[in-house]
């Protein structure tokens, strides 16, 4: 067999790593990877690598779980330890999950303006109906998204390569950022920010309901494994690219970016009008990716952790997303107050549920009557404590943080 159908064969019988891949990289993954670049070169490349490790991590425990069990993750959290918790979960991914939708529909219409020139108010009046008539009416969302999000992330991958080509990186200084360097309390919010656009945890909490839906059992597993293994890598991979490109275009020039639009208009200035057409494009991908996924895993977690449906055939997830579909569209379209603050209360209305999925993650994993044989292994519950370490130092800035700008007002 041949390199080419390896290849071919690997793209056809993959689906849920893309998916997450999608959701994880939306406009706010983009904007604070620009940033950083921008602002800081190559210096956290080895950063994404950390976090990448961290998500594939959970990501694999999520699917190992999905391969075994025909029961829901939420559901057996439920039958082990309470429904209380399962609906603790549930409502933290859907607060975790609407938070994001803002920044979705304006990253939607941003990249629109950019391809277009129309406002960027009016497209999230377009693709959050599309969406939600994708919801209701699509025979089998999963394959739909599978499809979609796989033609989307190469997009991405495409786009944002493109760009890298034009800016023609120094690749020694390139390997340099891939070694860690000195880290102090100064620069640990800076890692915080690039470990949340990839350490993702409601996202791989999905990862086991998109393994059920897909149709895989234990023989599978190994064909999971890979497949996580691929998204991951992708996400990973197209962070990489963008941080690339903006700590080569822009920071040797000083230029700072503060927002996805700013990236585009700066890589205008530099190489062209082609430059911003073909980072909109990409932009436009990653946000309707997310704003479609993101918006089901949110109202599906929600959904099945108060016990009243897992699957998108069904109801109530469909109204939860419906729900989360349009908070997005309404706050972006119509919001004029301050936006900044709005954004704050909503992750922190968010980020408390993330340690508390990773909790509920490692004792499903590690429930001998749950899992039998496929429990997590010393080396796993190791690396599994570590992510999360990891992704409390994150919530630890992320709440420095709102303590500060609300003692500022």
């Amino acid at each position: 067999m041949t390199w080419f159908k390896k290849i071919g064969k690997a793209i056809r019988s993959a689906g849920p790593g893309f998916i997450i891949a999608s959701v994880v990289l939306g406009p706010g993954s983009i904007t604070v990877s620009s940033r950083i670049g921008s602002e800081n070169g190559y210096a956290y490349l080895w950063v994404i690598v950390l976090a990448a490790v961290s998500m594939l991590i959970y990501t694999s425990m999520s699917t190992r779980f999905g391969v075994i069990n025909r029961n829901s993750i939420l559901n057996s959290i439920a039958g082990s330890y309470g429904r209380w918790f399962s609906a603790v979960i549930g409502i933290s991914a859907f607060l975790a999950a609407s938070s994001f939708q803002f920044g979705n529909n304006l990253g939607v219409g941003i990249a629109m303006e950019g391809i277009t020139g129309i406002s960027e108010r009016v497209w999230p009046l377009i693709f959050t109906p599309l969406a939600i008539v994708l919801l209701f009416w699509a025979k089998n969302l999963y394959k739909l998204l599978e499809k979609l999000m796989m033609v989307l992330v190469m997009i991405m991958i495409l786009a944002f390569f493109l760009n890298l080509l034009l800016t023609r990186p120094d690749v020694v200084q390139v390997a340099s950022g891939f070694v860690p360097h000195s880290v102090s309390l100064k620069n640990l919010d800076i890692i915080a920010a690039l470990v949340g656009t990839t350490f993702v945890l409601h996202g791989a909490l999905y990862q086991s309901y998109l393994a059920q839906d897909k149709g895989w059992n234990v023989a599978h597993m190994k064909q999971g494994m890979n497949d996580s293994f691929a998204g991951i890598f992708m996400l990973a991979f197209i962070s990489v690219l963008i941080i690339i490109t903006s700590a080569a275009a822009l920071h040797p020039n000083g230029i700072v970016v503060n927002s996805a639009s700013d990236m585009a208009m700066q890589l205008e200035t530099l190489f062209g009008g082609y430059a911003k057409i073909i980072f909109s494009i990409g932009l436009c991908a990653a946000a309707f990716s997310s704003l479609m996924v993101n918006a089901v895993m949110g109202g599906g977690l929600l959904s099945d952790g108060l016990g009243l449906g897992r699957s998108m055939n069904e109801k109530m997830p469909k109204i939860f997303t419906t729900i989360a579909l349009l908070l997005g569209m309404v706050i972006a379209v119509f919001f004029r107050g301050n936006i900044i603050y709005t954004l704050i209360l909503a992750q922190a209305s968010s980020i408390l549920g993330v340690p508390l999925i990773a909790l509920g993650m490692f004792l499903i994993l590690n429930n001998k009557k749950v899992m039998g044989r496929f429990r997590n292994n010393l080396w796993q519950n190791i690396l599994a404590v570590l992510g999360f370490i990891l992704i409390s130092i994150m919530v630890y800035f992320m709440y420095s943080k709102i303590i500060n700008y609300v003692n500022s007002l």
